[in-house]
């Protein structure tokens, strides 16, 4: 037996995570071109790639690598980005989950900083700690992009150290070149105190949002 992995919806008060399918794709077009200055160092479809995005990201989901994700903004009923359950391991039993990393991830810019990101990882986090009972939960991105390694960094992960060369650029120009990437993590140790720092995070950001 070796462990199956699936990405079951996963829903919030800000953010709904239902498994990435091709009726997403109209919304996430939309989202991909909002503003790309923000994604600089990440994997972001352009509009007319979106449909072969998704077959991509399903192809691994068939292969038991990947369980994608479409993020819902609850706010306006459309997908606004993905997300991903990413590069499963099990080193004790074949079908015990040890270890999982969430990746894949990308918001429209209007969804940034609307706490859909925090809820989210929050969502993610839970399921694999609480349902799975995972060891560890890691994160990784360019070590050059600040931006990403703030928001990770803001959701609790710690950081481990920088793999150099250690997988493709996704960089404009960059084809064919290999990136640094900075490695993050949380522990099941560790786990209480984020969701408790990532529940107040999510509290504020609809608290801000009854204010307005």
């Amino acid at each position: 037996m070796t462990f199956k992995l699936e990405g079951p919806v996963l829903e919030g008060a800000l953010v709904r995570l239902e498994p990435l399918e091709h009726r997403h794709a109209a919304d996430l077009a939309v989202a991909a071109e909002e503003n790309r200055g923000t994604y600089a160092f990440t994997w972001v479809p352009r509009a007319h790639e979106v449909g072969e995005y998704i077959d991509a990201q399903l192809g691994r989901a068939a292969a038991g690598l990947l369980a994608p994700y479409a993020q819902i903004s609850l706010a306006s009923g459309r997908a606004v980005g993905t997300t991903s359950y990413w590069d499963p391991r099990s080193w004790r039993t074949d079908d015990r989950l040890d270890a999982i990393e969430v990746g894949f991830t990308w918001l429209a810019r209007s969804a940034q900083g609307t706490g859909v990101n925090a809820e989210a990882k929050l969502l993610l986090f839970r399921h694999a700690f609480e349902e799975w009972g995972v060891s560890r939960v890691d994160l990784k991105t360019d070590a050059r992009n600040s931006r990403s390694r703030a928001a990770i960094e803001s959701v609790g992960a710690r950081f481990e150290g920088v793999l150099r060369n250690w997988s493709r650029s996704w960089v404009p120009g960059e084809d064919g070149r290999l990136r640094d990437s900075a490695i993050y993590s949380i522990t099941a140790t560790e786990w209480p105190e984020c969701r408790e720092g990532l529940e107040q995070r999510v509290a504020g950001f609809l608290a801000r949002g009854r204010a307005r």
